[in-house]
């Protein structure tokens, strides 16, 4: 696996200027608090970057009460990298994901090449700020057209291949396979029939496939809510379960997935929402880290029936604890509006 922090850092060693510790936003804390963490990592805001992703997860867990630690680094504002630091505590609510399968099922090679050439050009596209994609297809189509390219090559895959990207899927011992299977199949042209496979790989036990299957997945609800004649059915539950990963992509993409679901209302997401996902929503919406701590809290606004117009204009202001408060149900709020 990438080791998040060394990357960073050789990039910036490579352009002569030291990385250092932008914004710390945590999650996963219930009875641990931020200060006990940073105290124990000896770390704060503005330090050089740590060069090991591996120490210092080592020791977040050696913190009593610590079952898991993770740490992300987020490039780059300047030299300066945001870091998350994420824990599961003993006994707290946290995914659980399915044991690794063990099958042989594999995927053509010329399949792999070009996903891989089109992660290769989606890289290079974001390096340019072009990251827009349009999924009203029920897929992505990239705007960006070296990687908008690939898009006729998964939809022939998917159309003919299907049975054996759904082996893949659910079989592969490789989870290379699985990621690449969780994408390609969202290109297949019966959209509905392929939700309960994507479903089965948001328990994948690696995240890369889970992240795969959310945006596919996200792709369809797209499509869904545009043409519900289709009759495209996407449960949340495996969504909200993803808001109590130690994984921050489980989190951020699960997040984005239930805004698409609950764009038009949703109230059913909503409920499920308030009795599953609230505490961990909330600590993500206070994240210090802006372009991160927005979409938790758009859909908090949601969840405290909040008109959309209100909930941006309490961002623009600064005023998130109103929106938190509201919808953790705070007697020290303003009254809900009926």
């Amino acid at each position: 696996m990438t080791r998040t922090l060394a990357v960073l850092a050789a990039v910036s060693t490579a352009a002569a200027q030291a990385p250092v510790v932008g914004e710390i936003d945590f999650y996963g804390l219930h009875k641990i608090t931020p200060e006990h963490i940073l105290s124990t990592l000896h770390l704060k805001a503005g330090d050089p970057l740590p060069p090991s992703k591996g120490d210092l997860e080592e020791t977040l867990e050696k913190i009593p009460g610590v079952v898991m630690g993770r740490v992300e680094a987020v490039c780059c504002e300047g030299p300066q990298a945001a870091l998350f630091i994420g824990i599961e505590e003993r006994g707290a609510p946290h995914a659980v994901f399915r044991s690794q399968p063990a099958g042989e099922a594999t995927l053509p090679q010329d399949l792999q090449d070009s996903y891989g050439q089109f992660v290769m050009a989606v890289q290079r596209a974001a390096s340019r700020g072009e990251t827009a994609e349009d999924l009203t297809a029920g897929h992505p189509v990239m705007a960006d057209a070296e990687a908008r390219a690939f898009s006729e090559g998964f939809i022939s895959f998917a159309a003919g291949h299907l049975d054996q990207l759904r082996d893949v899927l659910r079989n592969s011992a490789e989870p290379d396979q699985r990621a690449i299977a969780a994408a390609v199949i969202g290109y297949a042209p019966n959209k509905k029939g392929t939700v309960d496979d994507l479903q089965y790989a948001l328990q994948d036990p690696e995240e890369s496939v889970r992240a795969n299957a959310v945006r596919s997945l996200t792709a369809i609800a797209v499509l869904a809510a545009r043409q519900p004649d289709l009759g495209i059915r996407i449960s949340p539950t495996w969504f909200i379960e993803m808001l109590n990963s130690i994984v921050l992509s489980d989190r951020v993409e699960s997040t984005k997935a239930l805004l698409v679901l609950t764009d038009h209302g949703g109230e059913a997401v909503l409920r499920q929402i308030r009795e599953r996902g609230l505490p961990a929503l909330a600590e993500m919406a206070r994240w210090k880290t802006p372009r991160y701590a927005l979409p938790p809290f758009l859909l908090l606004g949601r969840v405290a029936g909040l008109a959309e117009a209100q909930i941006h204009r309490s961002w623009e202001k600064g005023d998130r604890e109103t929106v938190i408060g509201k919808a953790l149900g705070n007697p020290a709020g303003p009254a809900r509006k009926k």
